[in-house]
This record gives C-alpha cells, sequence and structure tokens, in this order.
C-alpha cells in the first residue's frame, strides 16, 4: 500500500504543469531556508549519534541530490561537476546556506530551461529510464526525505522547527 502511494504520489506530482512544479520548488526553497535559519551557528556539525551525518552534511547531501536530479532530468551539467558538495563546503551555517540556495536556484533554473513537450522525454537516472518530470518528482521526494529528517537534529538542539508550509 505504501508503494503504491508512493508511486501515486509521484505520478500526481509529474502531471503537474511546469509552472506549478516551478512552485513547489521556490516553496520547498523557502521551507529548506527555514530550517537553516533556525539551526544556530554551533548546530551544523552536530550529529544526533556518531555514525550519522551532521545537520550540514544532510543539508548538503540533499545539495548534491539537486544537482544531481535537475542535471539528470534537464541533461544541463551540474555547475559542480563530480565535485561533491557534502564533502567539499565548509560546515558552517553560511556555507552551508549558500551551497543549499545554490542547489535549489539551478533547479528552478534547469526546469524553466525545459520547454514543456520535453517534460515526458524519456532520461536516465540512477540506472532507470524515467520521464523528466518524473525524475524532478524524485528529487523533489528527496530533498523532502532530508530536510525532514533534519528535524530531530533541531529538536535534539532546543529548536522548534519551522511550521508546516503545504502552500
Amino acid at each position: 500500500m505504501l508503494l503504491a502511494l508512493t508511486f501515486v504520489g509521484s505520478s500526481a506530482f509529474a502531471q503537474l504543469t511546469r509552472e506549478q512544479v516551478i512552485a513547489e520548488w521556490q516553496r520547498a526553497q523557502t521551507y529548506t531556508k527555514q530550517y537553516l535559519d533556525a539551526m544556530p551557528e554551533d548546530g551544523y556539525t552536530f550529529k544526533p549519534t556518531p555514525e550519522i551525518r551532521s545537520f550540514a552534511q544532510q543539508m548538503l547531501h540533499l545539495t548534491d541530490a539537486n544537482y544531481y536530479f535537475a542535471s539528470s532530468a534537464s541533461g544541463i551539467a551540474s555547475p559542480l561537476g563530480k565535485v561533491s558538495a557534502e564533502k567539499t563546503v565548509a560546515q558552517t551555517k553560511a556555507a552551508t546556506i549558500k551551497a543549499v540556495m545554490d542547489s535549489y536556484d539551478f533547479v528552478i533554473t534547469c526546469i524553466e530551461s525545459m520547454p514543456v513537450e520535453q517534460m515526458q522525454d524519456m532520461v536516465g537516472a540512477e540506472g532507470q529510464k524515467a520521464t523528466r518530470a518524473l525524475v524532478l518528482a524524485k528529487g523533489f521526494e528527496h530533498q523532502t526525505h532530508h530536510r525532514g529528517q533534519t528535524t530531530i537534529y533541531l529538536r535534539l538542539k532546543g529548536v522548534t522547527p519551522p511550521a508546516e508550509m503545504l502552500f
């Protein structure tokens, strides 16, 4: 059932107009910025347990994936090339915020550059073939997942996470 709901949700996202997809990514960018702003500077290197990513690493992993999915969907080369933000960007508040916001700007620019009629073209991503629109939907799902994981980081640092931002 969960798999079916995930597929339906992803398929529904893939059926949105290009303008709606852009608006959703803009909303996600704003929401993610609220999370980044909420975490105090000393929380950027915070790890709830030693085995998992720090708050900054979570957000920089999200950044790497934003570039990957947008580049895969659009065919526009990532400005990072083969460099990983998670492995190279300083885990400071300012550096992390800049890297994350730049990745959302790249996604939005890629979507804006794609003609509507190309959204249903098949492309490769993660060793699979999918429409450009579905690849963007998977990228959206990924960033939502990792932003959501950071909710517990904020709570453990005594910070109330930003309120849900559905619209």
